[in-house]
């Protein structure tokens, strides 16, 4: 996936927003962060489809998603 920097920004911004108490937006951006990894994802496997699926089945970037700061 060429486009995972968007992961660590999304994750950045999460981390921030709870930092300041911005409850409401640090959770819209973990639900961000989930959609973006779907998506993410899904134009990989459109590229190469045994491969993209094979990473969304094994969760590739999940681990981060699910952590909270």
């Amino acid at each position: 996936m060429k486009n995972e920097w968007i992961l660590d920004v999304l994750a950045d911004l999460e981390a921030f927003a709870r930092q300041n108490g911005l409850a409401a937006l640090a959770t819209q951006l973990h639900d961000t962060r989930l959609l973006a990894v779907l998506e993410l994802a899904r134009d990989s496997e459109q590229g190469d489809t045994d491969e993209g699926s094979a990473r969304l089945n094994a969760g590739t970037g999940l681990p981060a998603i699910g952590k909270r700061v």
